[in-house]
């Protein structure tokens, strides 16, 4: 199958003409293609860079409905998911060609009683961290996915669960297996030990404090703050009767959450797109973690980026680029106009094969 496509490439408004044929990218005219869209807007498949496929509202799914999820990722346009931590394993998934393309941490790693029930895998004693790190290494595609603070029952808030030496010892271990780190954060006090024992990321990110955006900066270390969760705290917190404490802590989080997440964009902290869909998130709400970005100050092209080139880029995924894998997006309208057009994608080409998207 040979194909065509013209239009303006973004980012740049770029007058760009591609050529797909078996599956990849050409920038060389290739005779016989059919063209298959022209007049509108291209750019690179949109990623969601914290996203659980094989997680639903009551916990793990059945591979039959992780397959459902990635269809739903795949037709609002999110062709690269950096799966977050997934209670099922999904490779299988891989070898479906309609199929968005995963990412994966393998399991979340938590202690005992420390995070939700059935998701991580729990570690009896935090000096077991550093090996759990290196199996989780050798089952997923390059990251690790920590849990790095939760509710502690005994103090009734938000507490780190591992110590910092333990930490270091960890992340060092996962870089010398090639994979990057990242931690599930809400709080203020798991930050400083995790940033300074040389994580890659930090999830959510809601306790950043001026001293900690700082301590990214230096450290290069990236955030992902799936904004659109920051709804769930006030319920969070409806439900937390028996912890008053931590109940009035995710309310202030939930209060500044914005504020803190604009003051590390500002500040110079790489900034990506998820969505944290599995569990109380939708999928495919990418385009409305976009439209967040937006509300802490990002332009519509820095947004659009922070789920799109930028975020390929950090994840080590190429664009539209010559000889590069055919995902691509399509759009008659410009997708930077807000989430209604972003959600709609004309034309999806995923493994240098035609989707048209379900309408909603």
């Amino acid at each position: 199958m040979r194909l065509h496509v013209r239009g303006l490439g973004l980012p740049g408004d770029v007058a760009t003409e591609l050529w797909i044929v078996d599956g990849r990218i050409s920038l060389e005219p290739v005779p016989g293609a059919d063209t298959v869209f022209e007049g509108g807007w291209i750019l690179p498949g949109l990623v969601d860079a914290h996203c659980h496929v094989g997680l639903g509202p009551h916990g793990a799914v059945e591979l039959d409905e992780a397959i459902a999820q990635a269809e739903t990722e795949r037709d609002v346009g999110a062709l690269l998911l950096r799966d977050c931590g997934s209670p099922i394993d999904t490779r299988s998934l891989d070898d479906h060609e309609d199929l968005p393309r995963i990412i994966r941490a393998g399991r979340h790693l938590a202690r005992p009683k420390r995070y939700i029930p059935g998701l991580a895998a729990d570690l009896d004693d935090e000096s077991q961290l550093p090996d759990a790190v290196a199996e989780q290494a050798r089952r997923g595609d390059g990251w690790i996915k920590l849990v790095g603070d939760w509710i502690d029952r005994g103090i009734g808030d938000l507490a780190p669960l591992w110590s910092d030496d333990v930490l270091k010892a960890a992340i060092d271990t996962a870089h010398a297996h090639g994979a990057r780190v990242t931690a599930h954060v809400f709080g203020e006090d798991a930050l400083p030990g995790l940033i300074n024992a040389g994580i890659d990321c930090i999830e959510h990110g809601t306790g950043l404090t001026d001293e900690t955006i700082e301590l990214m900066v230096q450290h290069g270390t990236a955030l992902v703050p799936t904004l659109i969760n920051l709804e769930n705290f006030p319920g969070i917190a409806d439900a937390a009767v028996r912890y008053p404490k931590y109940a009035a802590h995710m309310r202030d989080l939930y209060d500044r959450g914005y504020r803190r997440v604009a003051a590390a964009r500002d500040a110079g902290v790489p900034v990506y797109a998820g969505s944290d869909a599995g569990g109380t998130i939708s999928h495919g709400r990418i385009a409305d973690e976009v439209d967040a970005l937006r509300r802490i100050g990002m332009t519509a092209d820095e947004a659009l980026g922070a789920a799109c080139w930028d975020a390929r880029r950090w994840l080590g995924r190429p664009g539209l680029d010559h000889g590069a894998p055919a995902d691509m997006l399509c759009y008659s309208e410009d997708p930077r106009r807000g989430p209604d057009v972003l959600n709609q994608p004309d034309l999806v080409v995923l493994r240098g094969k035609v989707f048209r998207p379900r309408r909603t």
